[in-house]
């Protein structure tokens, strides 16, 4: 199957379908679809239903093969690739039997190594596809699309393998937090879902952040710096003030696990005007009401020094913690848990930090989990896939079908 994989991966990644956050389409970027069309067509001629909408939405049945009543079971990847850097030209390269060194990406001056990324020792012995140094891969989420295809390639090609119906979903617009905004649960028809957009072997996650988005506008009043005493202020200087009464400590760089935090995005303006733009994460949902509490503190705290408010702040929730909900459905992780432990996979369930189309779906009634891809480094020239972790993926998808089947037939 290794080389199906590199196949597949190598067609998919070498098409630019790069979203925009400043878009106001959906999806956010024409280049998407042809990546869309070109899967519908691939599902098609495996002969399954396929239907796509015009936000971007492949929605396809694989028919049930058995007679008993079962819950239906989706898979989700999304097809966009990160804005983050360069997506346009990706040349994937492949190295055979990874041994430990250092890896030299193109004619570039970046390299991969253990002593920056020491989850490359975890692929040794490993085929990997990497980038040439000058663009990121694209196997954010493209490695999770070849998997569910490939999965679904070999249980058609094996109708022996009992399964009941199997939904499917290639979505656009994730990497920008857009993903299931225009997403038809009800018409998707599905009971549970699994995305494909997990990183390193063995990711079966369930909890994710709750999230928001802070923009600060901070107001200044320009006039000639010979006479602005008493009178100028300095936007640039009200934005600095905002954020060092933020708790320095809290910040993605300096935080792990549960510990949420505040990111500063973008910073940009003159005097005249400034602007911060934020994103608020945190698991638990009574701190991440606090971290948005304490964002319009300071924003009043600043603003009685001034007669005419200089700072005003638009906050808006993007995501909750999807595992308020699938605790609510433990069968969505049992089912896999079980597959797992057949396939000799230790399960690392630590809590997703950060969010995928999952977080949103399981509150709009579609619990959804995340599972391993076998990718790391993402949305960076650093991006790598193991060809050999997306096989035991492949494994994940058919042995959920199957266990859907032994734990409901009757």
């Amino acid at each position: 199957m290794k080389k199906d994989i590199i196949d597949r991966l190598t067609k998919y990644v070498i098409i630019d379908t790069q979203s925009d956050p400043e878009s106001n389409t959906t999806p956010s970027t024409e280049k998407q679809w042809n990546l869309l069309n070109l899967l519908q067509q691939e599902l098609t001629d495996l002969g399954l239903e396929t239907e796509l909408d015009d936000n971007g939405y492949l929605f396809a049945t694989l028919a049930s093969n058995v007679e008993a009543d079962l819950p239906t079971v989706s898979f989700l990847a999304h097809v966009d690739t990160s804005p983050d850097f360069n997506a346009t030209n990706v040349n994937p390269q492949i190295i055979e039997n990874y041994d430990g060194n250092t890896i030299k990406l193109g004619d570039t001056t970046r390299e991969l190594s253990q002593d920056v990324f020491p989850g490359l020792k975890q692929v040794e012995g490993h085929t990997l596809m990497i980038t040439d140094g000058t663009s990121l891969l694209g196997a954010d989420d493209k490695a999770g699309v070849v998997e569910i295809m490939e999965a679904v390639k070999y249980l058609t090609e094996h109708p022996e393998i009992k399964h009941g119906d199997i939904r499917i979903a290639f979505t656009p617009d994730e990497e920008i937090g857009k993903g299931p905004h225009a997403f038809d649960v009800e018409r998707f028809n599905a009971d549970f879902a699994y995305t494909m957009d997990g990183s390193e072997y063995g990711e079966l996650q369930y909890e994710s952040f709750n999230a928001a988005e802070a923009k600060i506008t901070c107001h200044g009043v320009n006039v000639h710096p010979g006479s602005a005493k008493n009178t100028l202020i300095n936007a640039i200087l009200l934005g600095q003030q905002f954020n060092a009464l933020l708790p320095q400590q809290e910040v993605p760089e300096r935080t792990e696990g549960y510990e949420g935090f505040y990111h500063l995005m973008k910073f940009n303006g003159d005097v005249e005007k400034t602007t911060l733009q934020y994103i608020i994460r945190d698991h638990d949902r009574e701190q991440f009401e606090l971290r948005k509490k304490r964002l319009l503190e300071i924003k009043e705290d600043i603003n009685t020094h001034y007669q005419d408010d200089p700072i005003e702040i638009e906050i808006n929730d993007q995501y909750y913690n999807m595992g308020e909900k699938i605790a609510e459905n433990p069968h969505v992780i049992d089912i896999p848990k079980r597959v797992f432990a057949n396939l000799g996979i230790e399960p690392n369930t630590e809590p997703i930090r950060g969010g995928t189309d999952g977080s949103q779906l399981s509150y709009m009634g579609l619990p959804t989990p995340n599972i391993f891809t076998g990718c790391a480094n993402f949305h960076g020239p650093y991006e790598y896939a193991s060809i050999d972790v997306m096989e035991k993926a492949i494994d994940v998808i058919i042995g959920i079908v199957q266990e859907v089947v032994n734990t409901y037939e009757q």
